[in-house]
Order: C-alpha cells, then sequence, then structure tokens
C-alpha cells in the first residue's frame, strides 16, 4: 500500500520558519509531479509549490504567487522525502497542508496545480500562525 506521511507541521509565530517532510513508500519521488497543497477550512484544497523531473533532465520548481520567495519545494531521492521550507510565514499561511505525487506527465506539465494530476496523497500536517 502507497504511503505518504507528512511531518513537521506545528504552531510558530509570525515570521518565523517550518519545514514540513512527506515520507513516502512504494512510490518513489525520484520522478514524476511532486507538490504540496494546503486547505483552509471550508475551502478547496489549492496547490502552492511543484516539483517536476521526466527521467535525467532538471527538476522544474514551480510556486504559486502567495508562496513564491517564502517557500522552497524540495526532494532527497536517497530518503524518498519530499520537503517544503517556509520562511516568513504569515498568519494567513495557516492551513492543513498536504504532499502529493502523480506520475502522468502530460497532467503535470498541463495541469500542474489541479488536484486531479495527483493520485498519491498524504493525510496532512497543521500549520497555525500566530500573529
Amino acid at each position: 500500500q502507497v504511503h505518504l506521511v507528512e511531518s513537521g507541521g506545528g504552531s510558530v509565530q509570525a515570521g518565523g520558519s517550518l519545514t514540513l517532510s512527506c515520507a513516502a513508500t512504494r512510490i518513489y519521488l525520484t520522478n514524476g509531479c511532486m507538490a504540496w497543497f494546503r486547505q483552509y477550512p471550508g475551502q478547496e484544497r489549492e496547490g502552492i509549490a511543484v516539483i517536476a523531473q521526466e527521467g535525467d533532465q532538471d527538476a522544474i520548481l514551480s510556486y504559486d504567487d502567495s508562496v513564491k520567495g517564502r517557500f522552497t519545494i524540495s526532494k532527497d531521492g536517497a530518503k524518498n522525502t519530499l520537503y517544503l521550507t517556509m520562511t516568513n510565514l504569515k498568519p494567513e499561511d495557516t492551513a492543513m497542508y498536504y504532499c502529493a505525487a502523480g506520475y502522468d506527465w502530460i497532467a503535470c506539465s498541463r495541469r500542474t496545480y489541479s488536484r486531479s494530476t495527483y493520485g498519491y496523497w498524504g493525510q496532512g500536517t497543521q500549520v497555525t500562525v500566530s500573529s
């Protein structure tokens, strides 16, 4: 059974930093489309950061404007783990954060931030930023 397990969430004051981790089992994060989404209460899950890699090509990183310059997505192939390093956190970053993985390269390139691109999801980790 495929597992994506997030960790690293918690409570932090505005301006602080957190690093989220997403450990994968039974799937490999070395190729494909991996992403972090977040969800506010009562709202749909939205993609905020994506790392996409096909074969031996360099990974392509992309970010939603709301996190660009503050968040960094990365992965460690040896550990089969995806990361999201979050700096200069703001109260509006308070949300549940989910990692996701998908292996349809066409969907990844055309619908990078669409939930339908990703077939594997973690259970989420809560991030709370106080002012």
